[in-house]
Protein backbone atom coordinates (compact mmCIF):
# COMPACT_ATOMS: atom_id res chain seq x y z
CA UNK A 1 0.00 0.00 0.00
CA UNK A 2 1.73 3.37 -1.57
CA UNK A 3 0.84 6.55 0.93
CA UNK A 4 1.60 10.02 -1.01
CA UNK A 5 2.04 12.91 1.42
CA UNK A 6 -0.30 15.89 1.57
CA UNK A 7 0.79 19.24 1.01
CA UNK A 8 0.44 19.94 4.55
CA UNK A 9 0.37 17.65 7.24
CA UNK A 10 -2.10 17.84 9.64
CA UNK A 11 -2.69 15.37 12.46
CA UNK A 12 -5.21 12.29 13.17
CA UNK A 13 -5.17 11.91 16.72
CA UNK A 14 -4.82 8.34 17.77
CA UNK A 15 -2.99 7.42 14.33
CA UNK A 16 0.25 6.07 15.92
CA UNK A 17 0.22 2.48 17.30
CA UNK A 18 0.96 1.73 20.93
CA UNK A 19 1.99 5.04 22.15
CA UNK A 20 -0.50 7.45 20.20
CA UNK A 21 -2.47 8.28 23.34
CA UNK A 22 0.65 9.82 24.78
CA UNK A 23 2.45 11.57 21.25
CA UNK A 24 1.05 14.91 19.79
CA UNK A 25 2.65 17.93 17.64
CA UNK A 26 2.60 20.39 20.25
CA UNK A 27 4.76 20.88 23.52
CA UNK A 28 3.54 21.95 26.76
CA UNK A 29 1.32 20.86 29.98
CA UNK A 30 -2.13 19.74 29.66
CA UNK A 31 -3.36 19.55 33.34
CA UNK A 32 -2.00 21.25 36.66
CA UNK A 33 0.18 18.53 38.44
CA UNK A 34 2.79 19.38 41.15
CA UNK A 35 5.58 17.08 41.30
CA UNK A 36 6.47 15.83 44.72
CA UNK A 37 9.04 16.80 46.81
CA UNK A 38 10.77 14.24 49.23
CA UNK A 39 13.70 14.67 51.96
CA UNK A 40 16.79 14.53 49.57
CA UNK A 41 18.68 17.62 47.98
CA UNK A 42 17.78 15.23 44.22
CA UNK A 43 14.78 14.50 43.02
CA UNK A 44 14.24 12.39 40.19
CA UNK A 45 11.19 11.70 38.17
CA UNK A 46 11.23 9.00 35.68
CA UNK A 47 10.58 5.17 34.24
CA UNK A 48 12.74 2.25 34.27
CA UNK A 49 13.11 2.90 30.73
CA UNK A 50 16.65 2.85 29.18
CA UNK A 51 17.33 6.46 29.49
CA UNK A 52 15.54 6.50 32.85
CA UNK A 53 18.27 3.49 33.92
CA UNK A 54 20.60 5.45 32.69
CA UNK A 55 20.31 7.86 35.65
CA UNK A 56 19.16 5.20 38.33
CA UNK A 57 22.44 3.28 37.69
CA UNK A 58 24.30 6.60 38.20
CA UNK A 59 23.11 7.43 41.35
CA UNK A 60 23.11 4.38 42.65
CA UNK A 61 26.91 3.63 41.34
CA UNK A 62 27.59 6.76 43.27
CA UNK A 63 26.47 5.16 46.09
CA UNK A 64 28.25 2.48 45.81
CA UNK A 65 31.66 4.47 45.63
CA UNK A 66 30.83 6.20 48.96
CA UNK A 67 29.23 9.85 47.98
CA UNK A 68 26.96 9.83 50.90
CA UNK A 69 25.60 13.42 48.82
CA UNK A 70 24.24 11.28 46.16
CA UNK A 71 21.07 9.89 47.92
CA UNK A 72 17.97 10.82 45.97
CA UNK A 73 14.41 10.13 45.63
CA UNK A 74 13.01 8.58 42.65
CA UNK A 75 9.07 9.19 41.62
CA UNK A 76 7.68 6.83 39.16
CA UNK A 77 6.63 8.72 35.98
CA UNK A 78 3.79 6.65 34.42
CA UNK A 79 4.66 8.10 30.65
CA UNK A 80 1.44 5.86 29.13
CA UNK A 81 -0.88 7.75 31.99
CA UNK A 82 0.50 11.06 30.53
CA UNK A 83 2.67 12.37 33.83
CA UNK A 84 4.90 13.75 32.22
CA UNK A 85 2.17 16.51 30.39
CA UNK A 86 1.57 17.40 34.17
CA UNK A 87 2.56 21.71 35.03
CA UNK A 88 4.76 20.41 37.47
CA UNK A 89 7.21 17.90 34.99
CA UNK A 90 6.49 20.29 32.57
CA UNK A 91 8.48 23.07 34.30
CA UNK A 92 11.38 20.29 35.30
CA UNK A 93 11.61 19.35 31.43
CA UNK A 94 10.06 21.47 29.08
CA UNK A 95 10.41 18.33 26.70
CA UNK A 96 8.39 16.81 28.75
CA UNK A 97 10.61 13.39 28.47
CA UNK A 98 12.06 11.26 31.14
CA UNK A 99 13.99 11.39 33.22
CA UNK A 100 14.00 14.99 35.22
CA UNK A 101 16.10 15.61 38.02
CA UNK A 102 15.69 18.61 40.30
CA UNK A 103 18.81 19.31 42.58
CA UNK A 104 17.80 21.10 45.84
CA UNK A 105 21.55 21.42 47.92
CA UNK A 106 21.49 25.18 46.41
CA UNK A 107 19.57 27.95 47.34
CA UNK A 108 17.58 27.95 43.93
CA UNK A 109 16.51 24.61 42.60
CA UNK A 110 18.03 23.65 39.91
CA UNK A 111 16.79 21.57 36.92
CA UNK A 112 18.73 19.12 34.40
CA UNK A 113 16.87 17.33 31.83
CA UNK A 114 18.00 14.89 28.96
CA UNK A 115 19.87 11.87 30.19
CA UNK A 116 22.88 12.31 29.20
CA UNK A 117 23.14 15.76 30.56
CA UNK A 118 22.31 14.17 34.08
CA UNK A 119 24.99 11.92 33.97
CA UNK A 120 27.36 14.77 33.00
CA UNK A 121 26.01 16.81 35.84
CA UNK A 122 26.70 14.14 38.48
CA UNK A 123 29.83 12.91 37.27
CA UNK A 124 31.14 16.92 37.49
CA UNK A 125 29.25 17.04 40.68
CA UNK A 126 30.60 14.15 42.41
CA UNK A 127 34.11 13.60 40.62
CA UNK A 128 33.34 10.59 39.91
CA UNK A 129 32.92 8.15 36.69
CA UNK A 130 34.38 10.77 34.37
CA UNK A 131 38.22 10.25 33.75
CA UNK A 132 40.30 13.72 34.94
CA UNK A 133 43.08 12.62 32.10
CA UNK A 134 41.87 15.10 29.40
CA UNK A 135 42.28 12.50 26.29
CA UNK A 136 40.47 9.89 28.45
CA UNK A 137 37.43 12.40 29.08
CA UNK A 138 37.19 13.31 25.66
CA UNK A 139 37.03 9.83 24.50
CA UNK A 140 34.42 9.42 27.41
CA UNK A 141 32.23 11.91 26.28
CA UNK A 142 32.58 11.40 22.41
CA UNK A 143 30.84 7.90 23.45
CA UNK A 144 28.42 9.47 25.68
CA UNK A 145 27.54 11.65 22.43
CA UNK A 146 27.64 8.77 19.98
CA UNK A 147 25.21 7.23 22.50
CA UNK A 148 22.61 10.25 22.59
CA UNK A 149 22.73 10.55 18.75
CA UNK A 150 22.55 6.51 17.81
CA UNK A 151 19.61 5.67 20.46
CA UNK A 152 17.13 7.15 18.46
CA UNK A 153 17.98 4.93 15.72
CA UNK A 154 17.33 1.75 17.97
CA UNK A 155 14.33 2.62 20.30
CA UNK A 156 12.33 5.11 17.64
CA UNK A 157 13.69 3.51 14.62
CA UNK A 158 14.25 -0.22 15.02
CA UNK A 159 12.32 -0.95 18.42
CA UNK A 160 9.36 1.09 17.10
CA UNK A 161 8.46 -0.53 13.66
CA UNK A 162 9.73 -3.99 14.82
CA UNK A 163 7.79 -3.63 18.15
CA UNK A 164 5.50 -1.37 18.23
CA UNK A 165 4.03 0.06 14.83
CA UNK A 166 0.29 -1.07 14.23
CA UNK A 167 1.75 -2.85 11.19
CA UNK A 168 5.17 -4.58 10.04
CA UNK A 169 6.21 -2.77 6.98
CA UNK A 170 9.48 -4.84 5.57
CA UNK A 171 11.25 -1.69 4.59
CA UNK A 172 11.27 -0.14 7.87
CA UNK A 173 12.30 -2.59 9.73
CA UNK A 174 15.13 -3.47 7.12
CA UNK A 175 16.01 0.06 7.46
CA UNK A 176 17.12 0.31 11.31
CA UNK A 177 17.93 -3.67 11.50
CA UNK A 178 20.53 -2.62 9.27
CA UNK A 179 21.55 0.70 11.26
CA UNK A 180 21.00 -1.22 14.66
CA UNK A 181 23.54 -3.85 13.68
CA UNK A 182 26.18 -1.36 11.99
CA UNK A 183 25.72 0.54 15.67
CA UNK A 184 26.70 -3.06 17.51
CA UNK A 185 29.69 -3.58 14.89
CA UNK A 186 30.86 -0.15 15.81
CA UNK A 187 30.80 -0.98 19.31
CA UNK A 188 31.95 -4.61 19.09
CA UNK A 189 35.24 -3.20 17.04
CA UNK A 190 36.14 -0.71 20.24
CA UNK A 191 35.29 -3.26 22.71
CA UNK A 192 37.75 -5.88 20.59
CA UNK A 193 40.21 -3.78 22.21
CA UNK A 194 39.25 -1.68 25.02
CA UNK A 195 37.98 -3.18 28.74
CA UNK A 196 35.48 -0.14 28.56
CA UNK A 197 34.23 2.52 26.06
CA UNK A 198 36.75 5.18 27.09
CA UNK A 199 39.36 2.86 27.92
CA UNK A 200 40.37 0.75 31.09
CA UNK A 201 37.87 2.54 33.26
CA UNK A 202 34.31 2.29 33.96
CA UNK A 203 32.26 5.84 32.88
CA UNK A 204 29.35 7.22 32.33
CA UNK A 205 29.51 6.33 28.80
CA UNK A 206 29.63 2.61 29.65
CA UNK A 207 26.22 3.61 32.42
CA UNK A 208 24.52 5.61 28.84
CA UNK A 209 25.29 2.73 26.20
CA UNK A 210 24.81 -0.09 28.21
CA UNK A 211 21.22 1.02 29.26
CA UNK A 212 20.03 0.80 25.74
CA UNK A 213 23.03 -1.83 23.84
CA UNK A 214 24.26 -3.84 26.55
CA UNK A 215 20.13 -4.80 27.59
CA UNK A 216 19.61 -4.81 23.51
CA UNK A 217 22.01 -7.70 23.51
CA UNK A 218 21.16 -9.08 26.88
CA UNK A 219 17.72 -10.04 25.22
CA UNK A 220 15.74 -7.05 27.42
CA UNK A 221 14.65 -4.88 24.33
CA UNK A 222 11.76 -5.36 22.08
CA UNK A 223 12.22 -9.29 22.29
CA UNK A 224 14.83 -8.93 19.23
CA UNK A 225 18.23 -10.49 20.25
CA UNK A 226 17.27 -13.66 18.01
CA UNK A 227 16.29 -11.25 14.98
CA UNK A 228 19.62 -9.30 15.68
CA UNK A 229 21.96 -12.19 16.07
CA UNK A 230 23.16 -10.24 19.02
CA UNK A 231 25.55 -12.98 19.95
CA UNK A 232 27.71 -12.48 16.78
CA UNK A 233 28.95 -9.29 18.39
CA UNK A 234 30.81 -11.12 21.29
CA UNK A 235 33.13 -8.31 22.85
CA UNK A 236 29.63 -6.69 23.42
CA UNK A 237 28.08 -9.28 24.91
CA UNK A 238 31.17 -9.97 27.49
CA UNK A 239 31.17 -6.51 27.88
CA UNK A 240 27.49 -6.28 28.85
CA UNK A 241 27.49 -9.32 31.21
CA UNK A 242 30.06 -7.76 32.77
CA UNK A 243 28.21 -4.16 33.61
CA UNK A 244 25.17 -5.83 34.12
CA UNK A 245 26.72 -8.30 37.16
CA UNK A 246 27.48 -5.09 38.98
CA UNK A 247 26.06 -4.58 42.07
CA UNK A 248 24.60 -0.84 41.99
CA UNK A 249 23.38 -2.03 38.28
CA UNK A 250 20.93 -4.69 39.51
CA UNK A 251 19.71 -1.88 41.90
CA UNK A 252 19.55 1.07 39.39
CA UNK A 253 17.37 -1.22 36.92
CA UNK A 254 14.60 -1.76 39.64
CA UNK A 255 13.90 1.58 40.46
CA UNK A 256 11.05 3.39 38.81
CA UNK A 257 10.28 0.35 37.06
CA UNK A 258 6.25 -0.52 37.36
CA UNK A 259 6.38 -3.34 34.98
CA UNK A 260 7.93 -7.35 34.69
CA UNK A 261 8.55 -9.40 37.55
CA UNK A 262 7.39 -7.76 40.63
CA UNK A 263 10.41 -9.16 42.63
CA UNK A 264 12.24 -6.18 40.46
CA UNK A 265 10.04 -3.28 40.90
CA UNK A 266 10.77 -0.99 42.72
CA UNK A 267 8.37 1.88 42.44
CA UNK A 268 9.62 4.84 44.42
CA UNK A 269 13.24 4.94 45.84
CA UNK A 270 13.35 6.92 48.95
CA UNK A 271 16.05 4.85 50.84
CA UNK A 272 18.62 2.12 50.35
CA UNK A 273 16.61 -0.29 52.61
CA UNK A 274 13.76 0.36 49.96
CA UNK A 275 15.28 -2.47 47.91
CA UNK A 276 14.90 -5.03 50.61
CA UNK A 277 11.84 -3.62 52.20
CA UNK A 278 9.37 -2.00 49.25
CA UNK A 279 9.31 -3.84 46.14
CA UNK A 280 6.14 -4.33 44.48
CA UNK A 281 6.34 -8.47 45.62
CA UNK A 282 5.87 -7.03 48.37
CA UNK A 283 4.12 -4.28 49.21
CA UNK A 284 1.30 -5.32 46.87
CA UNK A 285 0.18 -7.93 49.70
CA UNK A 286 -0.23 -5.09 52.29
CA UNK A 287 -2.49 -3.23 49.54
CA UNK A 288 -4.45 -6.00 49.36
Amino acid sequence: MSYTPPKVWTWTPGNGGRFANINRPVAGATHDKELPVGKHPFQLYSLATPNGVKVTVMFEELLAAGHEGAEYDAWLIRINEGDQFGSGFVAANPNSKIPALMDHSGDTPQRVFESGAILLYLAERFGAFLPTDHAARTECLSWLFWQMGSAPYLGGGFGHFYAYAPEKFEYCIDRFAMETKRQLDVLDRHLAEHAYMAGDEYTIADMAIWAWYGQLVLGRLYEAAEFLDVTSYRHVMAWAEKIDARPAVKRGRMVNRAFGDPALQLHERHDASDFDLRTQDKIAPEQG
